[in-house]
């Protein structure tokens, strides 16, 4: 098992894999961006450049690490480049038969001690681990968004996870300047499972009318210090991705708490699902 990490490599340049990407080459790390397509993949890099334009402005970034940083983030779209990273973060899309399919690819392009993780909110660990060779190689790395400004990385451990799996993981926690939590691999972890309760019970109130979406979302922000609302981070999240993760929550614990609402089904079939599409509980 890799002991050293200097190269990372992240499938998916979207809204996660651009910022892992970001927290990754500023800590120092080459990385490896890969998207299906190199368009996908660069796109990825101007969000990131962009956020790093911000950084500077707002005196947190220097020139010379905004510019150090931009030049470590190197764009494809061939897996194969990703063969000389020592961790390969996955962002793609929460479909298990997906990340399996992927687990295996990597499997046979990268070296056998490099470690693969995974960035999944809610989905079965051990499963993924799995479908992959030497599964002792793979855990979750569980970030949250936006990943530049999130404190906390959620580290999975599936039950295959070796124990010095984890140590490298930690140390490249601390590296990118994350404050870490460790969990077993279970449904929905101790995050999402939290979070997605919370939002589910925002949503029932909603559908009953105890109040409106903003003074729901004012009652967790002002009365329990929440720098976000449960609706107003479910459409940041997406709502297509809340429902999804209540199913797959629901089918695995078949606990009433998360059983999707109806107004939730409504909403992603009438394509409301929050930021990316211009409207949610809330207006864009």
């Amino acid at each position: 098992m890799t002991r050293k990490i200097t190269q990372v490599g992240i499938v998916g340049a979207g809204t996660m894999g651009h910022g892992i990407a970001h927290v990754s080459a500023l800590a120092g790390f080459e990385v490896q961006l890969y998207d299906v397509t190199l368009a996908a993949a660069e796109a990825g890099r101007g969000k990131l450049q962009m956020n790093l334009e911000i950084g500077v402005e707002k005196g947190k970034v220097t020139q010379a690490a905004f510019h150090e940083s931009l030049a470590r983030v190197h764009c494809t779209d061939r897996l194969e480049d990703l063969a000389g990273c020592q961790l390969v973060i996955e962002a793609i899309p929460e479909k298990l038969a997906l990340k399996q399919d992927l687990f295996g690819k990597l499997s046979a392009i990268c070296a056998a001690e490099a470690i693969l993780a995974s960035n999944t909110s809610s989905l079965s660990l051990t499963e993924i681990a799995a479908s992959a060779s030497n599964p002792g190689r793979v855990v979750g790395l569980h970030f949250f968004n936006p990943v530049h400004l999130m404190k906390l990385l959620e580290v999975v451990r599936a039950f295959q996870t070796s124990d010095q799996t984890l140590e490298v993981v930690k140390a490249y926690g601390a590296a990118i300047k994350k404050e870490l939590i460790v969990v077993k691999d279970s449904p929905g972890f101790a995050s999402s499972r939290l979070g997605v309760a919370l939002g589910l019970e925002a949503i029932r109130m909603l559908e009953e009318g105890v109040a409106s979406a903003q003074d729901i979302d004012r009652a967790m922000e002002l009365g329990y210090g929440h720098p976000m609302g449960p609706l107003k981070l479910g459409d940041l999240v997406g709502l297509d991705v809340r429902l999804a993760i209540a199913e797959y929550l629901h089918a695995e614990t078949g606990s009433p708490t998360f059983r999707p609402p109806q107004l939730l089904k409504k909403m992603v079939r009438a394509g409301k699902l929050g930021k990316k599409s211009g409207e949610g509980f809330y207006t864009y």
